[in-house]
This record gives C-alpha cells, structure tokens and sequence, in this order.
C-alpha cells in the first residue's frame, strides 16, 4: 500500500494512492488513525514531503564504493566501518518530489546526489532486537542526499554540506509492502542513468541498524532513516534533472536551480 502526504487546500493531509487517484482523509495512518474523507487524481495532486519526521537520521557510510569514492575525495584512505554509525538531519533541508534544488551561489563544482532508500518507524521501540526489527517499520520511501563535497571534507560537521535549505528531496510516497531483497535504486541524470544497484547490498541492513540505535535511541512513529548510497556521483549543475527510483517504491524527481 502506498500512502501520500497532500496539500489540500493549505493543508497537509495523508492520503491512500491509488491507480490513478489518491483517497485523502484525516488522522495518520502511520498511528492507525487514517480515515478516508475524499478522493482526487493523483495526477493534479500537490505531493508534499511524505512524512515529516520527528527525528531524521541518516546512516553513515553504508556501501563499500561509497566509503572508497569518498575516501579518493578526501585523500585519504578507505576506512570500512566495521558497524553502523548514524548521524543526524535537519528537517529545513526537506523537500517534495518536483521541487527545486537550490545550489548556493557559493557551492563549488562538487555538488552531487546521493539516491537513498529510506525507512519510515511505525512503532515506538526501544532495545529492539535485530530479529523483530523490520516489526517497527511501517513502510519505505525514496531520499536524494545532496552533498557539498568540498564543505564535506572542510568543515568540522556537515552543518551545511548535508543541511542547507532543499538538500534533501524525499518521496513520492511511502510504500508498506516492500522486499528489500528485491529492490534496485537506481539514479538517471537528465534522463540518462548513471547508477543502478542493489538497494539491498549494504554493510548493516535496516534490521541492524534499529536494532544498534535503539539500544540508545528511542524510535517514534514517523522517525526516518536514510540508509546511505552506493559508488561515486557525477556533479550536479543548475538546469540539471535529478531522478532517483527504487523498484516496487516510486520515482523522486528533482530539478537544480541557481541561487538567486
């Protein structure tokens, strides 16, 4: 099943996605609290970001090419993790599928996308065990990371390289009904793909990542979690088109724009 986060009139509501419509209604189906009131087509429907979280967080280094393109980057060595690690996201970088990238007029040429699967928390959970982890997911959505490199490697957080306003397109929508076995991501750049791989072939699964943060963290309903990317990016410029599709998921399709 998919669900949607819609603008109907001024106001952001979940809706039930449909063939070729969306039924929107009131209350969070993430909490069991959805019910139907309405319905539109889904091809004039305004897509908001699907979820709005209380806490995002984003799993660091997750692929092994990744850490390797990355490690070239910086001039250094690669470092594979030897278990998950988890940073955190600011919600001010959100934005809905078909919204525009911002690149900062003082970005440098290293201006590049991430494609991300993105694990959506439907249950309160604390201690959980790796077994009974992928219990506490509702459903899965799609995360395009953009990234300053150079800010990146410079500055001492990712303050701005990973949080500036529009660095983080998510969406089209939340999918319950997913095997993360089967799912490939994807990345297409003004058309033309760039990358295709494994969704799945990551260091520490979803299963282990809930399982190792929520022995400290405590997970709410509607807490996300982006779980890193795989090899290198090509750079981003404006007039670019950014796509980002997960098999059996959705497509997240973004343009950059200039600062203005």
């Amino acid at each position: 099943m998919r669900w949607a986060r819609v603008d109907r009139g001024g106001q952001a509501v979940f809706g039930q996605v449909l063939a070729d419509s969306i039924l929107l209604g009131d209350g969070d189906p993430i909490t069991g609290t959805w019910t139907a009131t309405s319905e539109c087509e889904l091809a004039t429907a305004k897509l908001l970001v699907p979820v709005w979280p209380q806490t995002f967080y984003a799993a660091g280094f997750n692929y092994a090419d990744h850490v390797i393109e990355q490690a070239r980057i910086a001039g250094t060595a690669p470092n594979i993790p030897e278990k998950p690690d988890i940073g955190y996201r600011a919600n001010n970088a959100l934005i809905a599928t078909g919204e525009p990238i911002v690149k900062p007029a003082d970005a440098t040429e290293l201006f590049q996308y991430e494609g991300e699967l993105v694990a959506v928390i439907g249950r309160r959970g604390k201690h959980v065990s790796e077994a009974e982890a992928l219990d506490y997911v509702f459903g899965y959505t799609i995360g395009n990371d953009i990234s300053e490199r150079t800010w990146q490697n410079g500055d001492r957080t990712f303050w701005r390289a990973k949080n500036t306003d529009s660095f983080k397109p998510m969406g089209p929508w939340i999918e319950t009904d997913v095997d993360l076995d089967a799912l490939t991501t994807t990345v297409r750049l003004n058309g033309r793909e760039v990358i295709s791989f494994a969704t799945n072939h990551m260091l520490f699964g979803v299963a282990r990542y809930i399982s190792a943060m929520s022995r400290y963290l405590t997970l709410y309903p509607g807490d996300v979690i982006w779980m890193g990317t795989e090899g290198d990016a090509e750079n981003l410029q404006p007039g670019d088109f950014c796509e980002i599709e997960i098999s059996s998921i959705g497509t997240l399709g973004n343009s950059v724009i200039a600062e203005a």
